[in-house]
């Protein structure tokens, strides 16, 4: 059943028929019912309402003949019992009163007016006497009413229907002439039909009214609305709704779907280096939340108009506010517009932003999103997104969606990352493909491929990735200039700020202007700092002389003193496992930068600083199995050592080769470069750089079986050694001849003077390598409480050195010494632990051997 009270009382059932009761007493006791709907009635409270003014006169029987003829005629389950009380039990919807609320609330006013048939009860109750309910639902009907029509009519004032609303304003402002939202609108649709002597004579109207009977002006906006009539502000003409001054939406707009949704906020930085699409992605947002923001979307580019009063006077101007009214000075403007903005569902896009005090006057209650190349840290009640530039999938999405071009082709992805992932150099891009038909991508490509013409060929008619980094670059201080200048020179993705620090110490001022972007902190504690290669290119066109040199003396300075935490040769000179794992942090941070400068200071023509820097690095690589990298600054050392005709440091970066072939496990090539490194040592008189390599032609010797040659060459190194790291080095290698040929005691007493030397040295890595190779002994000699000890001390120093690799190799051991012990399950446990880390760090002869490990312990 559907209940209706607005107007004439009526019940239709589900097909739509009329069941009204025609009999007086049941419309009574159904409209008291439909007054106090969901409410328990008690008979006594039923005669009460329905003979008031016989004082209830009539018996308990013949309230309930008649609720129970009711309930026959309306449905049995509609009127309940409920501890004797009776309570009308309607649904959701059924009753023309609670639709009509819930439609004034959610501003579906057009549909709400449309239950509008009258007075609530007119026929039941006519004067609305009988009954307070009456009463007090038809006031706040009418006040519903007139919310919805004051909606209504100002939705059709927005839709530019001003003419078609003057009949029906000017008969509600004569039904309700102090209803002064009415007479608002009343003026507003005379003005905008071109009568403004009518529209002003109408608030006089309502002035004299107010001020002869209750001697009170209007409302403050009514005056704000007549004061601006009286001046005639042409903004009033408008008639489209409220101000949206967004730029057009971006065509074709790509990826940033994680980002799109946390743009809107009540106070939110979009920030990121130049070219990175924050307006565009602050825009799209914008216009995909329009809806949500009722009074309007005020826009403002803070780079054409830079001063902030001239800002508020437009938007003051935009929100109604007369020309006459707006103040002259900054204070005072921005604590207008914030009175303005107080009550408006209304979004505010600053785009731009140079720093934080061209934004402070602009902010207000309203949602406010502020792009900026800065973070803006200063705005501290601001939440921050960062735009970074596109991952491949979504610069191809962007680059095939803005050229209109097949997906087909294979050159996407190499003009994806000749653009860097970079938005704005993608749609350049994208929209020379579109102008120019006959263009392939390939040959697109192949125009970009040339460095040194990259930047003038990023153009497209007035957009160019030049002059947008060439807008943040301009505003920098000369010094800030000479740092990106200089940064330019070094081709690394990311650099710490001790490089920007000597380069001129203005990182945060290239991040504030976009060029530079702030990377994270690195595992040494450091701030890291990172370049696009478009603004590296832009900044190489300017060159700053000297600067490889300068920062490779820096490096050659920190990684010598890195270097000597991890090879100390000195036992006079103690160092500290913090000293060792703090050289190993830093080289683990620097690692990628140190490798790209042997790089560049190779192209430099810098000979023996490439060469040094690459052989200084060389332990560290080989600690941590970056062979990769290895073998990149060791060829690029060795063909400097050569083209500078140094022998000494071509012999030197050969031995480091030597290592690296050692490393891999490549016997025969080792043998190859290691015997060229041995005549170059002892034709420059190095004796003991010539010992260094007889010492790894004897671990040459002993991994091809060559188990005789092998222990003559390294009993000949020991002899010759002249300090502690010699000798230890010899002992190591030794030890495992020994093992190997089964003479067990020999090798563990080389293996305990190797231990005993390189904790004299300080050399907690190799002390532990040692120490595996000792276990491994004591193992094979069934010294079980030996070998646990050995392998547990060496775990003890890799964990305290937080080396991975080391510890995993550790955790083998200890592997092989439960599993002798009879601890199967404890054994594979550990071997898993280990091959969890070799997987992760890539050691594939570790993975081998604890996969073999696993092997053998599991059951055939």
């Amino acid at each position: 059943m559907e209940f209706r009270i607005m107007g004439p009382l009526a019940v239709l059932d589900a097909e739509g028929r009329d069941r009204t009761p025609t009999v007086r007493k049941h419309r009574d006791l159904l409209a008291l019912f439909l007054l106090h709907a969901g409410r328990p009635l008690t008979v006594e409270r039923l005669r009460g309402l329905l003979w008031a003014s016989e004082g209830g006169d009539r018996s308990d029987s013949l309230v309930r003949g008649y609720v129970g003829e009711l309930r026959r005629l309306i449905g049995k389950d509609v009127i309940t019992t409920v501890s004797g009380s009776y309570v009308l039990a309607l649904g959701d919807g059924l009753l023309d009163v609670d639709r009509f609320r819930l439609l004034v609330d959610r501003g579906a006013n057009e549909e709400a007016l449309a239950l509008w048939r009258g007075e609530a009860l007119e026929d039941v109750d006519p004067e609305g006497a009988r009954w307070a309910g009456t009463r007090r639902l038809r006031d706040e009907l009418e006040e519903l009413r007139l919310l919805a029509l004051e909606r209504r009519v100002q939705a059709d004032l927005e839709a530019g229907r001003h003419r078609e609303l003057l009949a029906e304003l000017k008969q509600l402002t004569r039904l309700h002439p102090t209803w002064q939202r009415f007479r608002g609108q009343y003026m507003l649709a005379l003005y905008r039909s071109g009568r403004r002597v009518e529209a002003l004579a109408a608030y006089a109207v309502l002035r004299d009214k107010l001020d002869g009977g209750h001697a009170i002006e209007p409302d403050p906006e009514l005056q704000l609305l007549y004061h601006r009539m009286l001046h005639d502000d042409v903004s009033l003409h408008v008639s489209a709704g409220p101000p949206v001054l967004l730029p057009p939406d971006v065509s074709g707009f790509t990826g940033r779907a994680g980002l799109l949704e946390r743009v809107i906020g009540e106070q939110v930085v979009v920030h990121g280096q130049a070219g990175a699409g924050k307006s565009a992605l602050a825009v799209h947002a914008a216009w995909l939340r329009r809806a949500d923001f009722s009074d309007g979307i005020l826009y403002a580019d803070l780079r054409e108009t830079t001063a902030p009063a001239a800002v508020l006077e437009d938007f003051l101007r935009w929100l109604g506010c007369p020309a006459q009214a707006i103040p002259a000075s900054l204070e005072q403007r921005a604590r207008l517009f914030r009175a303005y903005a107080a009550n408006r569902s209304m979004l505010v896009l600053l785009d731009n932003a140079a720093d934080e005090a061209q934004v402070r006057p602009l902010l207000s209650a309203c949602p406010t999103v502020v792009t900026s190349r800065s973070p803006l840290g200063g705005l501290t009640g601001a939440r921050r997104l960062s735009v970074g530039v596109l991952d491949e999938k979504e610069a191809l999405e962007l680059l095939i969606a803005g050229s209109g071009r097949d997906a087909g082709d294979e050159s996407w992805p190499r003009l994806a990352r000749l653009c860097g992932g970079l938005p704005l150099a993608l749609r350049i891009a994208a929209s020379r493909l579109a102008a120019r038909p006959e263009w392939t991508v390939g040959y697109l490509v192949r125009l970009l491929e040339d460095e040194q013409g990259r930047l003038d060929r990023l153009h497209a008619g007035d957009q160019t990735v030049r002059s947008v980094l060439a807008i943040g670059f301009d505003g920098l201080p000369e010094a800030a200039r000479l740092t990106l200048r200089g940064l330019g020179a070094l081709s690394a993705p990311d650099v710490a700020d001790w490089v920007t620090e000597l380069l001129g110490g203005q990182a945060e001022a290239l991040v504030d202007a976009g060029l530079l972007e702030t990377y994270g902190v690195d595992v040494a504690g450091q701030v890291r700092y990172r370049m696009h290669d478009l603004t590296r290119l832009f900044a190489r066109e300017q060159p700053v002389p000297g600067v490889p040199a300068k920062v490779a003396a820096a490096a050659l300075t920190r990684v010598r003193a890195s270097r000597f935490s991890l090879v100390s040769g000195d036992p006079e000179t103690a160092v500290a496992t913090r000293d060792i794992r703090e050289s190993v942090e830093w080289l683990a941070a620097e690692r990628a930068f140190l490798v790209s400068l042997v790089g560049d200071l190779h192209a430099a023509g810098l000979d023996e600083e490439c060469w040094r820097l690459g052989h200084l690095l060389a332990p560290f690589l080989e600690r941590h199995r970056f062979l990769d990298d290895w073998r990149t600054v060791a060829g690029l050392g060795l063909a400097s050592a050569r083209r500078a005709g140094d022998d000494q440091g071509a012999g030197l970066v050969l031995l480091d080769l030597g290592d690296l072939h050692l490393a891999e496990r490549r016997w025969d090539q080792a043998e190859e470069v290691l015997r060229p490194a041995l005549e170059t040592c002892l034709r420059h008189g190095g004796a003991r750089h010539a010992n260094r390599v007889r010492l790894r032609l004897g671990r040459v010797h002993l991994e091809l079986g060559r188990l005789d040659a092998a222990e003559e060459t390294l009993r000949q190194c020991r002899e010759a050694a002249g300090n502690v790291r010699d000798e230890a080095d010899a002992d190591r290698v030794l030890g495992e001849v020994l093992r190997r040929a089964g003479r067990l005691d020999e090798a563990a007493g080389r293996l305990l003077a190797a231990v005993e030397g390189l904790a004299k040295l300080g050399d907690r890595h190799r002390q532990a390598d040692a120490l595996l190779d000792l276990s491994a002994v004591r193992l094979a000699q069934a010294a079980k409480p030996a070998a646990r000890a050995a392998a547990e001390q060496a775990r003890g120093i890799a964990v305290r050195l937080g080396d991975r690799l080391l510890d995993a190799y550790a955790l083998l051991a200890l592997a092989g010494v439960n599993r002798a012990e009879g601890a199967a399950g404890r054994a594979a446990e550990l071997a898993g632990a280990a091959l969890e880390v070799f997987d992760e760090t890539g050691d594939q002869r570790g993975a081998a051997n604890a996969r073999a490990f696993l092997a053998r312990a599991s059951p055939r």
